[in-house]
């Protein structure tokens, strides 16, 4: 279920306040750290780099225009899928 209109889009403080810092500076600081999957990416954040945490380590999120809307965590998949024991089996 998608949030109320008139709440608008849910955005962690801590990223939006270091976003907005790095768009000041130019954007030539490196990548933005969060934890914050849960982020709904906004136009501001267009250009800039998030290091995404997906629970083992941090996944570079490069933003660009298509993404807005989305969520920072649909970019840093928690999971890591090897493939089917058959697949590899049959690749001898």
């Amino acid at each position: 279920m998608s949030r109320s209109v008139w709440k608008g889009p849910f955005v962690d403080l801590n990223v939006l306040k270091k976003a907005e810092a790095a768009q000041a500076g130019g954007g030539a600081r490196g990548p933005i750290k969060t934890w914050s999957r849960r982020s709904t990416i906004l136009p501001q954040f267009v250009g800039l780099t998030f290091n995404v945490y997906n629970g083992k380590k941090f996944i570079p999120v490069s933003v660009n225009e298509d993404m807005v809307g989305m969520k920072l965590g649909e970019f840093a998949p928690t999971r890591n899928f090897p493939g089917h024991a058959a697949d590899k089996k049959g690749k001898r």
